[in-house]
């Protein structure tokens, strides 16, 4: 067995010597290797005298185990909240009282909600002039959303039953002698330390139709609120700073920072009625909040039709687990009820539009019916595409939020393109950001990266469908390789002219016939230096290059060791390392040993404090000698120090790029942050393909990239899309990408998600003994850590002279409130805390 042995036959040939084997016999060791059966009984294990005669096989002793003596002792976790709220009332009219009870974290989460969005539709309201204004409508179309979704949410949120009184029972005296065990003490032993945290009900969770549970993230809450209130939230704060913008004096004709070095945006020259760049941004807005409306009011109908239909097959038999009874299990059945839904809920929409037009009423009026039509069915094709390509990687509120930010950038991009063709007629360019080049390179870059991949399926399909074959199941199983070079060959080419053609000459035509290569080169040296943005993209290089370099080592430190480390945490370390099992430079082991890159990394062994860094203990290296087993011996010195360096826990992992985020974005947004537009808006390009690679196993660096990147999941990334550092660059960026007046906003992703969240949850986990419910594993000490960081650092920025003044308590205020948002909501973070923070930031007046 290639100079190890067994465990077992280890221990049949002599006992544990007292003196030499203390370290093993050790009560901690002992009890780290015991196996438990079901009964949580210890394992019978062998028994020997002091002649080394084996004895007869006996239960271990409890003694064994560690008194909680020599345990160091935990402070209790208090809850400050109870897991659920319920009351008790009576009907007008009637003699019944009945109960209702909710989730007290849901409760909080939905009131901060539509608190803060009852709060901007207020501030509309105080803008407009007139009784009926198009700011007055937009609030009142605002008010209505949030009354339909109050009720929504007290429908399937709230549990309604009648109050039942118990009868008293007479007490009558038992000749059984209680027993000795308590069904309380049973019960609070399984699994008391857990967050009961149970999923929720069939009846509580809302589906775009014609999707299953399966589809979608696991997580207690669906966050429907988030996809029906986040987008006209972010709308309406951007139309409120271009409000205050066009009545202040003199009104600035581009509503940008100075540090901003891009040329001014573009503005159509027309008889109908010339617009200023305000103007069109003022009017632009206004139809972006329709569009929020439009959006939202689709979801909600799709939710509900969902939960009426299932409820009218409740009949059925029983189903499978994640699984609806009205949704046929056939796809191509599935795709078909789709797409006839989705078309009748356009014809219904515009209907609707249409009858508010002719009542007089204005909502939604500022969308013609061209837009209703071609954002409604953009925005529910989003939907269905985004939940089946990423499957279970969206909660149905994040699913919401990233279906509406893509009707978004296909509409800028249709209305440019329209402004472009008919540039008489159109009476001005309707993009919800200045019509800067800026604005082009992104939608080139972004929606170009996910064309591409559309436009070449076929390749991506057929090269992960052969990587997931097995050998024997393939027609050509010698010609595997060649096929997969071949599929790789094709997407890449196929890349190049997509990129350089379709996309390339779209841009052209944008630009005014402006080569968008040259144009990028020679935009690269007007900084405000000629060497600025070279050194920010040198420096930026730099980073991610030490980074990747660093954390390949340390992964495959982690991967070469863990197999031992974890023996010897056992109390069994082999006497030698099969190095044939160690990966190779390509991802996969060595002949004899095919690797999955699908299959989940190992966790990791105990880890300890906040950051999960753990020390293995060093082996007893043998000695110097001279002769040819010198080298062999050096080998042994470099990996005893490899295996003392630390190893980090995945919270640790996710954290580091977190703060890499402050280090690599801070600067760029501080020095030029119209070049870190660009540079956002060509990263998120770069992730894209990126996870092109990784998904369908394209030639050579798939294997790579998977293996480089399952190193860093966590319980949101289940799906098949891996999405956490996309949210993640795209918190960060949307405070940019979003154009403020002020600078300010432009830090507010970077400091939620670099500062305050990495923070948090270090202090959390470090010293937190307060949680919000029993249903959250969110701390009062990391909420507070999360404001006061954020706080700090924004009052850093403000004495180094990078931002304005600005009112500090109402900072405080509203970074409070995202602290509030971070604890209570199950959606990713990453996603919806910097869009809540900056809208707030911006409504407030700070």
């Amino acid at each position: 067995m290639n100079g190890t042995t067994s465990k077992h036959s280890k221990s049949t040939q002599r006992p544990s010597s007292p003196s030499g084997d203390s370290r093993r016999a050790s009560p901690t060791r002992i009890r780290d290797r015991i196996p438990f059966t079901r009964s949580r009984s210890p394992m019978v294990k062998h028994s020997y005298d002091g002649n080394g005669h084996s004895l007869p096989l006996r239960p271990s002793s409890p003694s064994l185990f560690p008194r909680s003596r020599h345990s160091q002792p935990v402070q209790p976790l208090r809850h400050i909240f109870p897991a659920t709220v319920s009351f008790s009332f009576r009907l007008p009219f009637s003699r019944t009282p009945w109960s209702a009870s909710m989730d007290v974290r849901q409760a909080i989460e939905n009131m901060l909600l539509v608190s803060s969005l009852g709060f901007i539709a207020v501030k509309l309201r105080t803008c407009s002039e007139t009784p009926y204004s198009p700011d007055m409508w937009i609030s009142i179309e605002i008010s209505l959303l949030i009354i339909a979704s109050v009720i929504y949410c007290l429908y399937t949120r709230v549990s309604f039953s009648k109050a039942t009184v118990p009868l008293p029972v007479p007490q009558t005296p038992s000749t059984r002698p209680d027993s000795p065990r308590s069904f309380d003490t049973r019960e609070n032993r399984r699994g008391s330390h857990l967050i009961s945290a149970a999923p929720p009900k069939i009846e509580e969770t809302g589906f775009v139709w014609m999707t299953v549970p399966k589809n979608y993230r696991d997580s207690a809450d669906d966050g429907i609120l988030t996809g029906l209130l986040a987008g006209p939230f972010i709308a309406c704060a951007l139309l409120y700073l271009t409000i205050k913008a066009s009545k202040s004096l003199p009104p600035p004709q581009i509503p940008l920072p100075s540090n901003w070095l891009i040329e001014p945006p573009t503005v159509l020259q027309n008889a109908i009625g010339p617009h200023t760049a305000l103007e069109a941004l003022l009017l632009s807005r206004r139809n972006l909040v329709n569009q929020a409306t439009f959006c939202s009011t689709i979801l909600i109908v799709h939710a509900c039709a969902s939960w009426v239909t299932e409820a009218r097959h409740r009949r059925k038999t029983t189903i499978p687990d994640g699984e609806l009874r009205h949704v046929p299990r056939k796809e191509s059945r599935r795709t078909y009820l789709y797409a006839l839904f989705s078309v009748s809920v356009t014809l219904w929409i515009l209907c609707v539009r249409i009858s508010l037009a002719e009542l007089n009423l204005g909502i939604w009026q500022n969308m013609n019916y061209f837009e209703v039509v071609v954002s409604s069915l953009m925005f529910q094709f989003s939907l269905y595409a985004a939940v089946r390509l990423a499957h279970r990687g969206f909660t149905l509120g994040e699913l919401g939020l990233v279906c509406f930010g893509a009707t978004v950038l296909f509409m800028e991009s249709v209305n440019l393109t329209i402004a472009r063709i008919w540039p008489v007629t159109t009476p001005y360019i309707k993009t919800y950001r200045l019509p800067t080049p800026l604005l082009l390179y992104q939608i080139a870059l972004i929606p170009g990266s996910l064309l591409t991949g559309f436009l070449l399926s076929p390749l991506l399909y057929l090269s992960r469908h052969i990587s997931q074959q097995p050998v024997r199941r393939l027609r050509f199983p010698k010609e595997r390789q060649k096929h997969r070079r071949l599929l790789a060959l094709g997407f890449y080419l196929g890349t190049v002219l997509i990129v350089g053609g379709l996309i390339g000459l779209w841009t052209r035509w944008c630009l005014g016939n402006r080569d968008p290569w040259l144009w990028a080169i020679f935009w690269l040296l007007e900084g405000k230096r000629k060497w600025t943005r070279p050194l920010l993209l040198v420096y930026w290089t730099l980073l991610v290059s030490l980074s990747v370099a660093g954390w390949n080592r340390q992964l495959a430190r982690s991967r070469r060791f863990r197999h031992r480390s974890v023996m010897s945490v056992a109390g069994d370390a082999p006497t030698t390392f099969d190095r044939s099992r160690l990966p190779t430079a390509n991802g996969n082991s060595s002949p004899g040993h095919q690797s999955d890159p699908s299959r989940p990394s190992t966790p990791l062994v105990d880890a300890s404090g906040p950051l999960g860094l753990g020390f293995p203990t060093l082996p007893n290296l043998p000695n110097i000698g001279n002769g040819t087993g010198v080298s062999g011996v050096a080998t042994d010195w470099l990996d005893a120090a490899d295996r003392h360096v630390p190893t980090l826990s995945v919270n640790a992992r996710r954290k580091f790029f977190h703060a890499l985020a402050v280090v690599m974005f801070l600067p760029g947004v501080i020095v030029d942050p119209a070049f870190a537009h660009l540079s956002f808006s060509a990263a998120f390009a770069l992730f894209t393909f990126a996870e092109y690679v990784r998904y369908f196993a394209l030639y050579p660096f798939g294997a790579s990239v998977h293996v480089f990147m399952n190193e860093f999941l966590d319980s949101k990334d289940s799906g098949t899309a891996i999405l956490s550092h996309f949210y993640l660059l795209t918190g960060c960026a949307n405070s940019v990408w979003f154009e403020g007046p002020s600078q300010l906003l432009q830090y507010t992703g970077i400091l939620v998600l670099g500062v305050g969240d990495a923070l948090a949850s270090i202090a959390g986990k470090r010293l937190g003994r307060h949680r919000w419910t029993p249903t959250t594993p969110k701390t009062v000490e990391g909420s507070v850590t999360f404001t006061v960081s954020v706080v700090a650092v924004a009052w850093l920025l403000r004495v180094c002279g990078f931002t304005e003044d600005f009112s500090l308590i109402r900072y405080t205020v509203v970074a409070g409130l995202a602290s509030i948002l971070e604890a209570f909501s199950t959606q990713n973070d990453n996603l919806t805390l910097p869009l809540y923070m900056w809208s707030m930031l911006a409504v407030v007046d700070v």
